[in-house]
């Protein structure tokens, strides 16, 4: 059974739930992941993250499961997470980016226990993939069917970091056609970090999935409601690594140790007899409450229908709506009034409150002909979507309190508020070919991508509007390209052995949200910037070779990639400033980038109860020109030939996997090259390597019960520290004293222990 064999929603059965597929008559490189290669991870863990072993993907995150929404980023082959495109059942789920404006991560849309399975085209995506950011390849997620038998599932989960989980799942079995399940999730964790206090991420979380199967066709419905609330963790510099340690954390429960210290950062007439200054090694920049807390709250729906018109045509149709509602609350220096002539009760420390929304509706369709060796297929996508982001001041703080809530009130001021309408409208039309008893096979065609966002600048609910001088600007950008052609071909060249190569140009539509778009700018910024930004774009060749047999699957693959008009912040504020009124924030196109490499993957079943898989990937990935960067002043930075950030040239993984009897065990290592955060690279972080171990006993049947199993799972086994994620919104050319806020650190070993039973 290929990745092509497996309709959407199926997990696939039998021995594909033991293996990783490599994509056997794809004229593309597609990997596939199934819920067993999960077992080495904890229950939870995001399948985003389970995909750092596959040739290619550096999957990072700064807690032990990868839900974390600020820390959790993918690099495929060169291209990060906002530079790919992302589906659960055929549905967008936008481009990934943290301040999301456009769709939600896997984490907040389905609930690892369902998953059916994820493909990941590693650099060309097919043509239907609802996407206006697949520029480097995307992941297609399927949640799994209801089963055929009523029954019950629940786990229970408990670890390190005061980690809590719960899992239930009830399946009505299949009656008439009709079979459904609906199932929940409740987590809890707190930070591994110096921060005692205010330190707890929860999540509540629930799937529900229905289908009617009947003669010519299948209808699904599916629901999901995920509500999120993380404490977070703060951004650190190489210089704050040299002086406060990976574990550095907020001043949180000691509220006067911060004011006294949050008294020298602010000008007012008392602050300076209350200063009570920073000792080495800290500095003032250091000195934080907390990191602030992540809220999200998303409502999720589709409803699709597939249905056979004839023997050989058949059509597809899915609608879906998602609404999400978010915040980001943080304490920070700046003074607040108590409402009294004295100014000896006011302190040095309000609350920024960044907020935001989304209010999206889509509908899909295609229509498929096979006529004679011709498998023709068209498709369309239109999405309408009204994002806002937000960012208000709150100044009358009196006291600590939980910030894991969303701020009721009337805020005191407001930095900016900006709301915007997304239009976006997608056709395709692709023909398949297939010879020579299917030992040949072609597929060609083309997209037409159009996506507009008009920004309005607005006043928002704050006591004082913003000043013009800081107020995000109005303004509408369009992106649009008609003709986007893609074509690949697949040759079985003797039983087992076939070899692939595919083409296809890519655009992206322009970015929204507060950091990452480019309407994120003044007024007079954008007035003249506004006329001169293009779309970025992409050129992909990838060609390889596969093998696979019944003891050995193996993958081989070459590609070079053009990416061009990337755009690029440019921003003379310090790194967690740079959204401040008074900084000069402003994008431009910032030239090309070229990449080339190499992709190796090998899966080997020498016997029944072994598996081993192996990968290696190099990527050289180099922007072609030196940098004009403009701030204050503009000035010739070297860049030209250097390695892109956060790319790291090599990567190597190795998954063993053992099953004898009721007994499972799975030891997981990843080596992953440096990786620079500068784009002279004269700043950078070494290679490291990690290992991750899962052991599990299936009982089997126990009385009434239909499964019992005990598992578990211990990450980072051999406690490496290293920096995890990096942020691409505040890379520079160059950091010659290591202060860049750019990295997070990663998680200490953590044990996780579960117990699960199937009634």
């Amino acid at each position: 059974m290929t990745a092509a064999d497996v309709l959407p929603g199926e997990a696939g059965n039998g021995e594909a739930q033991d293996i990783i597929v490599v994509g056997s008559g794809e004229t593309r490189s597609v990997l596939t992941l199934v819920p067993s290669n999960l077992d080495v991870l904890p229950p939870g863990t995001s399948v985003q993250k389970a995909l750092n072993f596959l040739p290619g993907v550096s999957a990072q995150s700064i807690d032990a499961l990868g839900v974390n929404e600020q820390s959790l980023s993918l690099q495929v082959r060169g291209f990060n997470t906002t530079h790919l495109g992302y589906t659960l059942d055929g549905m967008p789920l936008g481009d990934g980016a943290y301040n999301n404006y456009n769709g939600l991560t896997i984490s907040r849309a389905l609930i690892s226990e369902n998953l059916g399975r994820a493909d990941l085209a590693t650099g060309i995506a097919g043509l239907a993939i609802p996407s206006t950011s697949n520029l480097g390849g995307a992941l297609t997620y399927f949640s799994s069917d209801p089963h055929k038998n009523m029954g019950l599932a629940v786990n229970g989960t408990i670890g390190s970091a005061d980690s809590r989980r719960t899992f239930v799942r009830v399946d009505t079995g299949e009656h008439g056609g009709f079979s459904a399940y609906i199932s929940g999730q409740y987590s809890e964790q707190k930070l591994f970090v110096n921060q005692p206090a205010y330190n707890k991420s929860t999540g509540k979380q629930l799937n529900a999935k229905l289908k009617y199967q009947f003669d010519g066709g299948t209808i699904t419905a599916f629901v999901d409601l995920s509500r999120t609330n993380q404490a977070d963790d703060a951004y650190l510099s190489k210089d704050m690594l040299g002086r406060l340690g990976w574990d550095w954390g907020g001043y949180a429960p000691n509220w006067q140790a911060y004011l006294d210290r949050a008294y020298c950062s602010v000008t007012a007439p008392t602050a300076p007899t209350k200063c009570v200054d920073s000792t080495l090694p800290e500095k003032r920049a250091d000195v934080t409450f907390t990191n602030g807390q992540i809220l999200r709250n998303d409502n999720l729906y589709y409803i699709a229908g597939d249905f056979s018109l004839t023997k050989n045509l058949s059509v597809r149709g899915q609608i879906y709506h998602h609404t999400d509602k978010g915040a980001g609350n943080n304490f920070i220096t700046g003074w607040s009034t108590q409402g009294t002539p004295s100014t000896a009760d006011d302190i040095p420390v309000q609350i920024r409150d960044t907020r935001y929304t989304i209010d999206r509706t889509g509908v899909l369709g295609s229509l498929s002909w096979q006529l004679g060796f011709n498998h023709l297929e068209a498709g369309f996508w239109v999405e309408d979507n009204v994002s806002s982001a937000a960012r208000y001041i709150w100044t009358n703080v009196t006291g600590p309190f939980s910030l894991a809530q969303f701020l009721k009130g009337q805020p005191d001021t407001a930095q900016w508020v900006q709301r915007t309408t997304w239009k976006t409208e997608q056709f395709y039309i692709q023909d398949t070919v297939k010879l020579f008893d299917d030992a040949l096979s072609v597929d060609f065609g083309f997209k037409s991508t159009y996506a507009k966002s008009d920004a309005q600048a607005m006043r928002g609910i704050a006591k004082a509007g913003p000043p013009a001088s800081s107020q995000f600007a109005s303004g509408t950008l369009v992106a649009k390209d008609n003709f986007l052609p893609e074509v690949g071909v697949r040759w079985k060249i003797a039983s087992g052995h076939e070899v692939f190569a595919s083409y296809a140009e890519n655009m992206a539509m322009y970015q929204g949200g507060f950091k990452l778009g480019p309407q994120s700018v003044s007024q007079a910024v954008w007035d003249v910037q506004g006329k001169t930004l293009k779309p970025e774009t992409s050129k992909s060749v990838e060609g390889g070779y596969r093998y696979v047999s019944r003891t050995l699957q193996a993958s081989l693959t070459g590609y070079y990639v053009k990416f061009n008009n990337r755009l690029l912040q440019y921003n003379p504020c310090p790194t967690n400033q740079q959204q401040n009124p008074g900084c000069g924030n402003s994008f431009h196109n910032a030239g090309s980038v070229t990449s080339k490499g190499v992709e190796l993957g090998v899966l080997w079943k020498p016997a029944p109860w072994l598996n081993w898989y192996n990968s290696a990937s190099y990527n050289k990935s180099t922007y072609d020109q030196d940098l004009n960067w403009c701030t204050t002043t503009c000035v010739i930075k070297a860049t030209a030939g250097k390695q892109q950030v956060d790319t790291p040239k090599e990567m190597l993984s190795s998954v063993v996997t053992v099953k004898q009897g009721g007994f499972s065990a799975s030891l997981q290592g990843k080596y992953t090259g440096r990786r620079y955060y500068t784009y002279t690279n004269d700043q950078s972080f070494a290679g490291y390597t990690t290992f991750d171990l899962g052991l599990g006993y299936d009982f089997g049947t126990l009385g009434l019960l239909k499964g019992a199993k005990v598992a578990l799972n211990v990450t980072n086994l051999t406690n490496k520290r290293y920096a995890a994620n990096l942020d691409s919104s505040v890379f520079a050319p160059d950091d010659a004293t290591g202060t860049v806020l750019v990295f997070h650190s990663s998680a200490p070993r953590q044990v996780f222990g579960t117990i699960s039973a199937a009634f």
